[in-house]
């Protein structure tokens, strides 16, 4: 009997992927219809098994929907009878013996085209000085829904999206009013002053504002910029392609333990995805803001060092490119520590079979 599992945006589309039983995944793009079918067994092998017109997107997708009924496996062994050299060139495939390919699931969560509805080509390295700091040349502001994941222990697809100021303002303004938003951020005020921040920030090259949405519904306004030319820069030994956020979450309905761990691993996510290059995630928060740390520390954050800046002191957090994909770090860990295994058995517990 046919369950629903699973949502990829495989190439920007979604795709529905669903347990058809007896070890078969179907695909299904919801855009145009096309579908796929694929078969999986626990020697962690999948084979296109119905020769229906399955593109590269089906088997991006396919694989994302395998990695996730199987989540202990980190290969999966694919059949020969899909045509993917353009994934083998990408590294999503590896040659195996026997004219097969071998897929890694820390390579896959690496393509951007599963996540990003628009893949940008990496700017080419050039340096420039801003303020008295060497960096490289930043790529244009993207603009338009960023980045978009299913969040399978929340049945919902998170995304981020640029500010639209005409539809944010006054949103952002309610949410910076907020006692519990306003004793962290302290930036109480009136219209005016949250667009003068918010156009500040527009104007800086080296960050961007988001809107963080579930099932479209915006509920968390997130900061992105490049740690050499911030603030954190002189508190350690920064890279080249560091990149830093911040995050209120303005909807209290939205504060709860199973939501911070869907944006966490995600904006985590989304930072490795704009650049190869960036091999850390950073952060700064308060001290004080314990929730938080406790937040990152369970994320796989590191705690580096407290440090003072003009208006907190603070606490340097870092994660590493390897670490991330490596431990599989967008599932949510129990106590630091969940395993693959657990978090299977914690949604074929949510889910069942109908």
């Amino acid at each position: 009997m046919t369950s629903a599992l699973h949502v990829s945006y495989a190439d920007g589309m979604p795709h529905a992927i669903t347990r058809e039983g007896n070890g078969l995944l179907g695909v299904r793009n919801t855009h145009d219809g096309s579908r796929s079918l694929w078969k999986t067994s626990q020697g962690a092998t999948l084979e296109w098994v119905d020769g229906s017109n399955a593109s590269t997107a089906h088997l991006l997708a396919a694989l994302e929907g395998a990695f996730e009924c199987q989540p202990a496996d980190k290969t999966f062994t694919v059949a020969p009878s899909h045509p993917a050299a353009a994934l083998v060139q990408a590294g999503v495939l590896l040659h195996a013996e026997g004219g097969q390919a071998l897929a890694c699931r820390d390579m896959l969560w690496q393509q951007p085209s599963l996540w990003l509805p628009t893949v940008h080509t990496p700017i080419a390295l050039q340096y420039a000085l801003s303020s008295g700091k060497r960096h490289p040349v930043r790529p244009p502001k993207p603009h338009g829904v960023l980045y978009q994941r299913f969040i399978p222990w929340l049945g919902k697809t998170f995304s981020f999206r640029s500010f639209d100021f005409e539809a944010d303002l006054a949103m952002f303004n309610r949410w910076m009013n907020d006692p519990d938003v306003a004793v962290i951020w302290e930036e109480e005020g009136d219209l005016d002053k949250h667009r003068q921040y918010l156009s500040a920030i527009d104007r800086d090259p080296h960050m961007y504002s988001m809107i963080a949405c579930l099932d479209d519904e915006p509920f968390g306004y997130f900061e992105m910029y490049w740690a050499k030319e911030s603030r954190i820069a002189p508190f350690y030994d920064v890279g080249d392609y560091d990149r830093g956020w911040h995050v209120l979450i303005g909807e209290p309905a939205f504060r709860g333990k199973a939501f911070a761990t869907a944006w966490l691993t995600s904006i985590s996510h989304y930072i490795f995805l704009c650049d190869p290059r960036t091999q850390r995630a950073v952060g700064e928060p308060r001290i004080d803001h314990l929730q938080q740390i406790r937040n990152l520390d369970k994320s796989g954050y590191a705690k580096v060092k407290e440090f003072d800046l003009p208006h907190k002191r603070a606490l340097l957090v870092v994660m590493l490119r390897e670490r991330y994909f490596t431990d599989a770090l967008w599932l949510p860990r129990s106590d630091g520590a969940a395993t693959p295994a657990q978090h299977s058995l914690a949604k074929e517990n949510r889910h069942g079979d109908s």
